[in-house]
């Protein structure tokens, strides 16, 4: 089968994958594919058991694109810290990512994108990188072919603004009076998902002040027009939405001098109120790097010096970001996934057979014990009476645990024989009660907020970053579905109002769109199991049609691959790319749970993570499967690669983690005890 191009976007759609590289040279097929699939186990487990931190948990790479490292260098530049050893080690990892045509992806493998190459290209130009380079010049062609500057995201015009190199008067306006607006009011920031309420609340403050540093060097060759920077647009029709916020924010932009200054100054204190209020206790805001940059900036205008301990605590953990890597460059991560990874180790080593009182696993449950969070947070605000119970994604994030990570760090506790039963039931019981009372009127669960909905904040000028709303998705709602009918409350109402949710969110093609993984090979890798569990039987029509899609999927190599450009062009890319061992596995867990195990697309599937499995018991994966916002940003979990394979294949040999027993007799297969 010859490959096909995608008109859309003139990349080429594979037909099927190829193998990885550098793999185990057993061939599988010699020995027969539960044999080598229990090799191939025996080999993850080791591999994983040997990554865990002492204190318990696991933590691979979060690994994105070069905005993070091009905007910490510019942060560093504009608060004037700046070190030459920092921005040498920068500028190695953003060179080493450059596309041949001059231009910078968001992804492995993907289109170049104007915003990430302009922040790239100035991040170089810091670094002492010439204009007239040959790697240079390529970029800012690259950027001129496009529209230079002006239409870049919004985003990166306004560091561009912190220097001059745009006005601030040509960026969407952003008052702080924004902090005042009620909750029933549009636009208020509860209307927003938390990390962009999280954003943009300091960034009400730096659209206030509007700073300016002296800029170390012109950007002329970055525009089409040198003269014209900014070359007027034509609005959007005044019927449609964009045309009405366009005019909005001309009328906003109209009122700025009319506010008075007492009034913008108590709004810029309150949201400094507000920022201060909810930096964690590690020194950052949320977990994540976005909100954290720019709460120091908005921050530092507001006069904390960089002494004060708000501000010396939120530059260190900003370090904490940082991954050093052997050859002396300098990755930014966006995030850092502690409790996110450490349960699904532990949900891998357990499906792959290590007992459930190994005392490695109990390490880890010691630790995510630990890690619930017992106090409200901003998800009060809509569920006031609502006791806390949960467990965030990062490290420190008290104020926004994830209705994902709750159910998935539960569905893993009950894994583990602990010698303190209590404690594990006392956990689990105030995370159900906090799931089910984050359900979204629809009966579905979104990640971090209920019912958080609003079709306004999308159509803000503004908001041209990404997704800024946090709807009920697919996935997250199958894992709190998966997790009740663990918990014995399958037939509860609010679990069945899920279920119907799921039902009726099936596409037409059999599979589920993935809001949090790429992605539609995520979404049924995430329901199917879901749906089973409570009770499904594998003959219903909604799993045989997800099995029929899954089939139709599979590469001819035996795995499955989704390409990130199934967000923006399903038809051509649902279901299509290059096999990765974490989509696979996905699928495997979907097949699986439907009850086909004997079939050929499961045993192909299963040889292929085989097949490809690393001498040392790792994948190899550079595809980003992991989802921030669908298209506009995409994640590569480095443990994704690791735990999901894992996982696939011990429920291979072991069949349903929470009903093995049967299924372990009548193969007669053991489980292997890991390491120690």
């Amino acid at each position: 089968m010859t490959a096909t191009t995608d008109g859309s976007t003139g990349a080429t759609i594979p037909p099927r994958a190829a193998a990885a590289s550098d793999t185990d040279s057993t061939d599988p097929l010699a020995a027969g594919v539960p044999e080598a699939a229990e090799r191939a186990a025996a080999r993850a487990i080791e591999f994983l058991l040997a990554r865990q931190d002492p204190e318990g948990w696991w933590k691979g790479d979060l690994e994105t694109n070069v905005t993070m490292d091009a905007e910490d260098l510019l942060l560093r530049q504009f608060l004037g810290i700046l070190d030459a050893a920092t921005t040498r080690a920068a500028a190695l990892f953003i060179r080493g990512e450059q596309r041949e045509d001059g231009a910078w992806a968001t992804f492995y493998g993907g289109p170049g994108d104007l915003s990430a190459t302009v922040e790239a290209y100035v991040a170089l130009r810091l670094a002492g990188d010439a204009p007239d380079a040959p790697h240079m010049a390529r970029a800012s062609a690259w950027v001129r072919e496009r529209g230079g500057i002006a239409s870049a995201r919004v985003f990166t015009r306004i560091w561009l603004a912190l220097f001059g190199w745009w006005k601030w008067e040509d960026l969407p306006e952003l008052p702080p009076e924004l902090i005042w607006f009620p909750t029933w009011l549009p636009l208020n920031i509860y209307d927003f998902g938390c990390w962009a309420r999280q954003t943009i609340v300091p960034l009400t403050i730096v659209s206030a002040k509007r700073p300016v540093r002296p800029a170390p060097f012109p950007l002329d060759e970055l525009h089409t027009d040198p003269a014209t920077p900014n070359p007027p647009k034509p609005l959007a029709p005044l019927a449609s939405w964009d045309g009405a916020f366009e005019r909005l924010d001309r009328v906003v932009h109209r009122l700025r001098k009319a506010v008075p200054r007492r009034v913008r100054r108590a709004a810029m204190n309150a949201a400094a109120r507000w920022i201060v209020e909810r930096q964690e206790n590690d020194g950052c805001w949320g977990g994540i790097q976005p909100p954290a940059v720019y709460s120091v900036i908005a921050l530092h205008l507001m006069g904390y010096d960089l002494r004060h301990p708000v501000m010396r605590a939120g530059l260190e953990s900003l370090d904490r970001f940082a991954v050093w890597r052997e050859d002396g460059s300098r990755m930014i991560e966006a995030c850092q996934s502690p409790v996110w990874d450490t349960c699904l180790a532990v949900i891998a080593l357990a499906d792959a057979g290590v007992p459930a009182d190994h005392p490695r696993l109990l390490k880890a449950a010691d630790w995510m014990l630990a890690e619930e969070i017992r106090r409200p947070g901003d998800w009060s605000v809509k569920r006031p009476e609502l006791p806390p119970g949960g467990w965030a994604f990062e490290f420190h994030n008290d104020n926004y645990p994830d209705i994902d990570d709750t159910a998935e760090v539960a569905l893993a506790l009950r894994r583990v024989s602990h010698p303190q039963p209590d404690r594990v039931d006392g956990a689990i019981a105030r995370a159900v009660r906090w799931n089910f009372g984050m359900q979204s009127k629809n009966g579905a669960w979104g990640a971090f907020d209920v019912d958080n909905t609003s079709p306004f904040p999308n159509r803000l000028p503004f908001c041209d970053f990404g997704e800024v709303i946090d709807p009920p998705s697919a996935d997250v709602t199958a894992h709190v579905v998966e997790m009740m009918a663990a918990e014995g409350l399958a037939h509860d109402p609010r679990t069945r109002r899920g279920i119907a949710w799921l039902l009726a969110e099936q596409e037409a093609d059999g599979s589920w769109f993935g809001r949090w993984g790429v992605n539609y090979v995520y979404g049924t890798g995430s329901v199917v199991p879901a749906l089973t569990a409570a009770g499904l039987p594998a003959s219903h029509p909604a799993i045989r049609r997800a099995v029929h899609w899954l089939q139709q999927a599979q590469n001819d190599d035996g795995g499955w691959g989704e390409d990130l450009r199934s967000y923006k062009y399903a038809r051509e890319w649902s279901g299509r790319g290059a096999s990765t061992a974490s989509q696979t596995a996905w699928a495997l867990m979907a097949l699986l749970a439907a009850g086909e195990r004997d079939s050929e697309a499961v045993e192909r599937g299963v040889r292929w993570l085989a097949d490809t499995q690393r001498s040392d018991g790792s994948w190899d994966e550079p595809y980003f499967t992991g989802t921030g916002f669908p298209w506009d940003f995409s994640i590569n979990y480095h443990l994704y690669r690791q735990v999901f394979p894992l996982t696939a294949l011990g429920r291979y040999l072991h069949g349903d983690p929470f009903d093995r027993a049967p299924l372990a007799a009548r193969r007669g297969v053991r489980a292997p005890a890991g390491g120690s």
